[in-house]
């Protein structure tokens, strides 16, 4: 790109807009790299999902034997795992995941 200031040019280099990369290489190494991203989003998705369908089994389970829908102790565990594994933030995302698995009351 050509830009003109007080009657001199320069070329400034190109920002490419998807990835804000300056060099084509820049751009293709981004390129791929969000393509893995978002293969793994969708893998990481499918796996939420089988997670979603198993703690129904469980829950059911747990109802149909005269047991609480949810069972606390086991939820500490789950918060400490990730807690432990990712920080602060993965106690975030393991809140979220059993948000998720607790299904509708």
């Amino acid at each position: 790109m050509t830009v003109t200031r007080n009657n001199t040019t320069s070329t400034a280099p190109a920002t490419t807009p998807d990835t804000g990369a300056r060099t084509e290489e820049a751009a293709a190494l981004i390129g791929g790299a969000r393509d893995r991203i978002d293969a793994l989003d969708d893998r990481i998705i499918g796996l939420v999902q089988e997670r979603i369908a198993i703690s129904a089994v469980i829950q059911d389970a747990r109802i149909a034997s005269g047991g609480r829908r949810v069972n606390l102790s086991r939820e500490m565990e789950i918060l400490g795992h990730y807690s432990g594994a990712l920080g602060k933030p993965g106690t975030a995302l393991a809140m979220t995941l059993l948000e998720l698995s607790r299904g509708r009351v």
